[in-house]
């Protein structure tokens, strides 16, 4: 079983900082990126799964709400990864990161 916190860890560095962000931060983009960020998370763990079937659609829920959708689709994905490979971890962890940078 892999060591899924410095994912964990990351996503729950971008949750927080969605989290603290004021209203107009978030309506300049960072609630966007964070729900992009959420989908593509949601959409990979759907994947490791469920092979072969088509990830669902993560609706928006709003923007105070996406960081929770952040944390959630991140958690749901680090557990997925337990069994994973190595490199699928380091590959979410370094796509994580770089959503941060946007955010």
């Amino acid at each position: 079983m892999l060591d899924v916190t410095p994912l964990v860890a990351a996503v729950d560095r971008i949750a927080d900082r969605l989290r603290a962000a004021p209203q107009s931060r978030l309506q300049r983009g960072a609630a966007a990126e964070g729900l992009a960020l959420a989908r593509e998370l949601a959409a990979r763990a759907h994947r490791l799964e469920f092979p072969g079937e088509e990830p669902w659609p993560m609706p928006d829920a709003g923007m105070f709400a996406v960081a929770d959708q952040v944390a959630v689709a991140g958690h749901d994905l680090a557990e997925a990864l337990r069994t994973a490979s190595a490199e699928d971890l380091a590959e979410a962890v370094a796509f994580v990161e770089k959503a941060a940078d946007r955010i």
